[in-house]
């Protein structure tokens, strides 16, 4: 069995704990092992918080085309608020994957498909006095397999990849 959700929130702080709430309920409910709901919540908690603190509207730097759906939320004009992420999480058999969408200018192209557990040791850590790059690190170590790209136009995506453990009551065990 299978069960996907997707919440389109605000960039606003307030946001970051929903989501994580959301997803720890959801895996909860579902039956997964809580060390694993954690680490998802965490690496869900830094790709939400860079979207909130990142994901902000560049649209004016994007190419914009004048064939705009006017109700996708993504395709806002520019000068308008556009403070919108989007966070989409898919359980399906053995793998949870998650997604955070969000508007702003990407990721610089050097960011790249990693196996966390085959690449940890050529990781590049930001030094410990840096007071930002540790999120996407943790995200790193966190996951299984971690992408950083970019959305057609504009805009970050943040996936990540991680096998689940089910506990032994689980609604949703593994056929």
């Amino acid at each position: 069995m299978s069960i996907w959700w997707s919440l389109h929130l605000r960039r606003e702080a307030a946001s970051v704990p929903l989501a994580r709430r959301f997803l720890l309920g959801t895996m909860e409910t579902a039956g997964v092992d809580p060390e694993i709901s954690f680490d998802l919540s965490v690496a869900l908690t830094e790709a939400c918080a860079n979207a909130v603190e990142h994901g902000g509207d560049h649209r004016v730097q994007c190419e914009q085309s004048d064939d705009r759906d006017p109700w996708d939320v993504w395709d806002e004009l520019p000068g308008t608020a556009s403070g919108q992420y989007q966070v989409t999480a898919y359980l399906d058999g053995e793998k949870c994957r998650i997604e955070v969408a969000d508007s702003g200018p990407g990721f610089p192209a050097r960011r790249t498909l990693r196996r966390s557990a085959q690449q940890r040791d050529s990781l590049q850590y930001p030094s410990l006095g840096a007071e930002d790059g540790r999120g996407l690190c943790l995200i790193e170590q966190l996951a299984d397999h971690v992408h950083f790209g970019n959305r057609p136009g504009c805009g970050a995506v943040v996936s990540f990849d991680k096998v689940l453990k089910w506990r032994k009551d689980a609604l949703l065990m593994v056929s």
